[in-house]
C-alpha cells in the first residue's frame, strides 16, 4: 500500500464550495470519510445541514442571472479548459478516488477518462443549442420555437463513480446556462471538492458550481431541503430505485422536471453460437470493475445449456487471475467494495443462494487477512429465480449464473425484472441480434460488448431504472433546456 500523497495538496479540500468560496458548515461541524481498503478513517470533511441549502441556491440562482447570457462559444471554451485541468491533474484525482472509493488506479482512471471525453463533449454541445422557424399550417403564421436554461440544478450524485456522474451532469447543464448545487455521497466528497477546484481554475463564475458536502446523517435533510427549494427547477439524481423514487416524491409537489438514473439488475445472455472467448472476455472486464459496483453492471448471466459448463470455467480461470488489494498497490486488480454494508449484503446472497441450491464456483467469503471491507470475486453456479441474486442487484463482486434452453425462455427470464436499464447479448446469429432488440426491456443494450457506456451515447433506462437521459447527441442537453413556442402572425399584404 502507498502513502497517501498529492502532486498538488492543495487540491485536497475539505469546505463546502458556495459561491466561489470554500466555507466551513454553519454548524461548524465536520463528518469523517473513511478508506474502504484499510477501513480506517483517513480525511474530514464539512458537515452541511439543512440549513446551508439556501446559501448555495441562492448563490445558484444569482450566477444564473448572469451565466445563462453568457454566449455558447464562452461556455464551450470553460468546459474544454476544465476538461484539460482534469486531465491534467489525473493522477491527483485517481488517488483521491482510491482512498474513497477503494477502487484500483486502473478503474480510477478509466473513470477520470470518462470525465474528461464528457466535460469535451458538453463543450461541444454547448455551441449547438438551436431553436427552429418553421410555417405553420395556417397561412400568414409563423411558428418560432426558444430553447433556454431551466434554471438552477440540484444534483444529487452517487459514490460508486463521482467524478464522472459529477462531470456528465454539470457539463450538461453548464453548457445550456445552467447553475448547479452538487451534494456528492458522504463517501466521496474530497474528488468533487476537487473537480470544483478546477472548474473554478478552468474560468467557471463563481456560484455557477456549488458543492455542498454532508454526512450520511444529514444526506436526506439536505438532499429534500435541495429538492423542495423553490428555486430549483430540476432535480438530477443517480442511485437506488428506493431512494429515487422518494426524490420523484418530493419533487412531484413543486412540479420540478426530474432525472432519474437508477437501479440495474441487468441481465447478460450468452447463446450457444457466440464467440465465447470474446463474451467471457467482456463479462469479466464489465463484472469485475469496480468491485462490481456500477448500475449497468451484469447481475444475472443466462447461459444457453450446451455451452454452460464450458462457459462456467472460462469465468473461474478469468476470475482467479484478479488480486484483490488496496487500490493503491500496483499489483491490485481488484479493490474492496466501498461500503460495509455492501459486504454483509453479498455475503447474506451468497448464503441464501447455496441454501436454496447453488454452488460456489470460485470465492464466496470475505478475503482473509485484510481489514479493508474486501469480498472474494465470487462466481455462483445453478443460481435460480427463486433466489435472491435473481431479484436483488448485487452491486459488489458477485456473479450468479442460470441455465437456459430457449431464447424465448432466455427472454422472459431477462425481462423479469422490474428494472430496465441495460441488457447484453452475445451471439453471431444476425436474426436473433435484431428480434432481441426489440424483445429485451432495457434503454441500453450490447450487443457482443459490454462497453455500452460513452459520452456519445444515450445513458438511462426504463421501468424502474428511470427515465431521463445522460450523455448523448441532443438528449443530454434537452433535459437542461426549456422550449418556448412562437407563434408570429405575417401581415401577407406589400
Amino acid at each position: 500500500m502507498a502513502p497517501f500523497a498529492l502532486n498538488r495538496p492543495d487540491l485536497l479540500k475539505n469546505q463546502c464550495y458556495v459561491d466561489g468560496q470554500w466555507v466551513h458548515a454553519a454548524s461548524g461541524a465536520n463528518f469523517t470519510v473513511t478508506d474502504p481498503g484499510t477501513g480506517k478513517d483517513w480525511a474530514t470533511a464539512a458537515d452541511a445541514a439543512a440549513e446551508d441549502v439556501d446559501a448555495a441556491v441562492t448563490a445558484a440562482t444569482r450566477a444564473f442571472t448572469f451565466y445563462r447570457s453568457v454566449g455558447g462559444r464562452r461556455r464551450a471554451q470553460i468546459l474544454t479548459a476544465w476538461s484539460g485541468l482534469i486531465d491534467a491533474h489525473r493522477d491527483d484525482l485517481a488517488t483521491l478516488l482510491i482512498y474513497e472509493t477503494g477502487k484500483p488506479r486502473a478503474d480510477a482512471l478509466f473513470e477520470i477518462d470518462y470525465a474528461v471525453a464528457a466535460a469535451r463533449w458538453f463543450a461541444g454541445e454547448a455551441e449547438r443549442v438551436q431553436g427552429a422557424a418553421f410555417d405553420a399550417l395556417l397561412p400568414n403564421k409563423k411558428i418560432v420555437t426558444i430553447k433556454q436554461p431551466i434554471g438552477v440544478v440540484a444534483a444529487l450524485v452517487p459514490w460508486n463513480l463521482p467524478l464522472a456522474m459529477v462531470v456528465r451532469k454539470a457539463g450538461a447543464g453548464l453548457a445550456v446556462g445552467c447553475t448547479l448545487v452538487v451534494k456528492p455521497s458522504p463517501e466521496t466528497p474530497l474528488s468533487v471538492l476537487a473537480l470544483a477546484q478546477l472548474a473554478q481554475e478552468a474560468g467557471l463564475p463563481a456560484g455557477a458550481l456549488n458543492v455542498l458536502t454532508t454526512s450520511l446523517a444529514n444526506t436526506p435533510a439536505v438532499s429534500e431541503t435541495l429538492c423542495r427549494h423553490p428555486d430549483v427547477k430540476k432535480v438530477t439524481f443517480t442511485g437506488s430505485t428506493r431512494v429515487g423514487k422518494l426524490v420523484a416524491r418530493i419533487c412531484a409537489d413543486g412540479l420540478k422536471k426530474v432525472t432519474l438514473e437508477l437501479g440495474g439488475n441487468c441481465p447478460f445472455l450468452v447463446f450457444d453460437d457466440a464467440d465465447l472467448e470474446q463474451a467471457a472476455d467482456a463479462l469479466s472486464a464489465l463484472k469485475w470493475r469496480n468491485a462490481g459496483q456500477t448500475c449497468i453492471n451484469a447481475n444475472r448471466v443466462y447461459v444457453q445449456s450446451t455451452i454452460y459448463d464450458r462457459f462456467a470455467e472460462m469465468l473461474v480461470t478469468r476470475a482467479a487471475r484478479l488480486v484483490p488489494g488496496h487500490g493503491s498497490s500496483p499489483a491490485s486488480t481488484l479493490g474492496p467494495v466501498t461500503t460495509p454494508q455492501s459486504v454483509d449484503r453479498v455475503l447474506a446472497q451468497v448464503a441464501d443462494a447455496t441454501a436454496k441450491g447453488a454452488q460456489v464456483l470460485h470465492g464466496g467469503q470475505r478475503v482473509p487477512e485484510t481489514t479493508g471491507f474486501f469480498v472474494q470475486p465470487t462466481i455462483l453456479g445453478g443460481a435460480t429465480a427463486a433466489m435472491a441474486v435473481a431479484g436483488e442487484e448485487s452491486f459488489a463482486p458477485l456473479l450468479s449464473l442460470f441455465r437456459f434452453t430457449t431464447e424465448s425462455e432466455a427472454v422472459a427470464a431477462a425481462n423479469n425484472t422490474p428494472m430496465g436499464l441495460a441488457s447484453y447479448v452475445f451471439t453471431k446469429n444476425v436474426d436473433r441480434t435484431w428480434r432481441l432488440m426489440d424483445a429485451l426491456d432495457a434503454g441500453m443494450i450490447g450487443v457482443n460488448t459490454s462497453a455500452i457506456s460513452g459520452v456519445e451515447s444515450p445513458f438511462g433506462g426504463m421501468k424502474e431504472s428511470g427515465y431521463g437521459k445522460e450523455a448523448g447527441k441532443d438528449v443530454a442537453v434537452d433535459e437542461y433546456l426549456v422550449s418556448k413556442a412562437v407563434s408570429v402572425a405575417v401581415d401577407s399584404r406589400l
